[in-house]
């Protein structure tokens, strides 16, 4: 399943609008902001049709999974958007992880639990709250909105470097940050950033991290650079994703895929948007100067021009 979904569910009292771009959207927010009622709208829809007084309008069909035979029903379904309920304990397994893997469908799961298994993007992850657009009316018009959007709190001239990354990236920016006078670390995996957060003093620090993927950690790293303001984020899709976006390769291509991913991201394919990126890199530079491999770094990409392209294209961060 590939592109971007626009989804409305209303009724006389209610109006929901939700946009969806990605295999995985998260919903997360306090009790009494309308998750539940979302869910029971769309319920009823799928039971009683039109005869509900609910509309949802969406090019694609929408409908809610649950229940102990949610594996059985979701096999003969395709091309959907799935919205599925916190109380629904089988989305933190690793069942309900290796299906939606390969699925041919989208996932909106509504929940204030992070979801270990799941690689969900950093951009996809929302509130919901009352729009505020139509004053004056009856009905209370939701509309979701990015949780972290703003949580980068770049710009930053980092005295050390923290990659989630222990491959390509991290040599990249471990051969930069020796030039720089820079302290260089990996956490050897996302799952650790907190960890190697824990004894942190007061030099600025930037954690750099595959935001297509980094969803399940947020909600701690979030809570840390609120308390540590020398602490800053740059979550970008990943490191080929920074790559791709530098202009170092020719072509028109690459910049139209990187303005408009989710045509071109199979979600049936591509469990997350960095694994898409890692592909299309090693594609393009394959029989190159360029070659990508994601285990070891290529010395092409830190030949001065390459790496002050690459450097440049990261907006808010002084490597200087």
């Amino acid at each position: 399943m590939k592109g971007k979904y626009r989804i409305l569910v209303q009724n006389n009292r209610l109006h929901y609008e939700i946009e969806v771009k990605r295999n995985i959207t998260i919903i997360q927010g306090d009790s009494a902001t309308g998750k539940t009622t979302l869910i029971d709208m769309l319920r009823q829809y799928f039971n009683l049709g039109e005869s509900s007084g609910i509309d949802v309008v969406c090019d694609v069909p929408c409908r809610v999974l649950e229940g102990r035979d949610w594996k059985i029903i979701l096999k003969g379904l395709q091309g959907n958007i799935l919205f599925i309920d916190e109380e629904n304990s089988f989305i933190n397994t690793e069942e309900f992880a290796a299906t939606v893997k390969g699925s041919d469908n989208y996932f909106v799961l509504i929940t204030r639990e992070n979801l270990y298994n799941l690689p969900y993007s950093v951009e996809e992850i929302y509130g919901l709250r009352s729009s505020g657009k139509y004053q004056n009316t009856r009905k209370v018009y939701q509309e979701t909105y990015q949780i972290y959007s703003r949580v980068q709190q770049l710009p930053v001239k980092p005295q050390k470097i923290l990659l989630e990354d222990s491959n390509s990236g991290y040599e990249f920016f471990k051969a930069v940050s020796d030039e720089t006078g820079r302290q260089c670390q990996s956490a050897e995996g996302k799952s650790n950033l907190l960890k190697k957060l824990k004894d942190t003093e007061s030099e600025e620090l930037c954690v750099i991290a595959d935001g297509a993927a980094i969803g399940p950690e947020m909600n701690g790293l979030y809570q840390k650079i609120q308390k540590n303001s020398n602490i800053k984020l740059y979550l970008p899709e990943s490191f080929e994703w920074i790559i791709l976006n530098a202009g170092i390769l020719e072509g028109k291509e690459i910049q139209e895929i990187l303005q408009n991913p989710e045509a071109y991201i199979d979600s049936k394919e591509y469990f997350s948007w960095e694994r898409y990126f890692t592909k299309l890199l090693i594609e393009k530079t394959e029989g190159t100067y360029l070659q990508y491999k994601k285990a070891t770094l290529n010395e092409t990409y830190l030949h001065e021009k390459n790496k002050r392209k690459i450097l440049q294209s990261m907006k808010g961060i002084d490597f200087s």
